[in-house]
């Protein structure tokens, strides 16, 4: 943030203060302006020296100067400047792909893979300053969530604010992968990246998982899959009661880790099974470490004005110019 002047060229007023400056010592030397008294002699008064008043109304005319220096600065408009400023950082383009069928609710993590697995995307999405991410979701169908951007607070606010049931309940991951293809391959950093998120087999969609993988081939994408759930048998929903409650039952954790593989194989991705809230934390520090690359971005910050400083002190000097000239200062008739 830059401090800049909008009028510059209004600082040759304090020119201004030359004159002024002159005419006082001349006036002080010439008409000092109190009551005087003829006297054939001041011997007796050489002891005294210069009175507290008189330095005093010196330094009223000081101020009378920072008064007006004040005005001028304020009439040159201060303001804090940004503007456009391009850098060249290293990022990467990133889409996070998230299932959000019903069965992300089964408590095995906590307080339930839903809520772990926002939370973990939320701490990635945060340290990364430099990087184009977007956010797919994907149940029984896919779209696009947040669109690539640099924008960190956006995309957190956004993650946070996802609900259950918002999508056609069901498993489509080809059509997740599609649509974050179609989100990623415009992109201009070289290292392109989907982070896939799911806990289930692909049951629904449009596209199969291996012909998306094929086409992320193609672009030069590479998927990171995470297969989310506990190894055994976890508590899934399975009903709603008539208060509006989830109902659970234990049932056996099943994942396509085949697939899930296969589609990290294809892409020189890589496959993680995350089992619980500390592995799927570690699982995005590790894919934290994404070959970067360099790319210019572009920064736009806007100007606003800050004379404000300037006017509180032309405020407070004027304060106690008129109280000391009514008060200390002040002639008695």
């Amino acid at each position: 943030m830059n401090l800049e002047l909008m009028h510059p060229g209004l600082l040759w007023l304090f020119l201004l203060f030359v004159p002024l400056i002159a005419w006082y010592v001349w006036s002080n030397m010439h008409h000092p302006g109190e009551p005087s008294l003829q006297l054939s002699s001041t011997q007796a008064f050489d002891s005294l020296g210069t009175g507290w008043r008189v330095w005093l109304k010196h330094l009223m005319f000081v101020v009378e100067l920072a008064m007006l220096g004040c005005i001028i600065i304020i009439l040159c408009r201060p303001q804090t400047h940004d503007s456009w400023e391009t850098s060249d950082v290293e990022g990467t383009d990133i889409v996070v792909a998230l299932d959000v069928s019903t069965s992300m609710l089964a408590r095995d993590f906590r307080p339930n893979r839903f809520e772990a697995a926002k939370d973990v995307a939320t701490r990635f999405v945060a340290g990364r300053d430099h990087d184009n991410i977007g956010l797919v979701l994907f149940a029984g169908e896919s779209f696009t969530q947040v669109p690539m951007t640099m924008d960190n607070a956006t995309l957190v606010n956004a993650i946070n604010a996802i609900k259950m049931g918002v999508l056609e309940d069901g498993t489509a991951i080809g059509d997740g992968i599609a649509t974050a293809i179609n989100r990623i391959k415009d992109g201009k950093a070289k290292s392109k990246s989907i982070i896939l998120l799911t806990d289930g087999s692909n049951n629904t969609g449009v596209v199969a998982p291996l012909t998306a993988a094929q086409i992320a081939q193609k672009y030069g994408i590479k998927i990171y899959t995470i297969g989310i759930g506990s190894n055994g048998t976890a508590e899934y929903p399975v009903a709603i009661d008539y208060a509006g409650n989830i109902q659970y039952q234990r049932m056996p954790v099943v994942i396509d880790e085949s697939t899930l593989q296969k589609i990290a194989a294809a892409t020189g991705g890589k496959y993680f099974r995350a089992t619980g809230n500390s592995v799927l934390r570690q699982v995005f520090k590790e894919i934290d470490a994404l070959e970067k690359t360099r790319m210019d971005v572009q920064r736009f910050t806007h100007t606003e004005d800050n004379y404000l400083p300037w006017a509180l002190a032309l405020l407070g000097l004027l304060l106690f110019y008129l109280l000391s000239r009514y008060t200390i200062l002040r002639h008695t008739p």
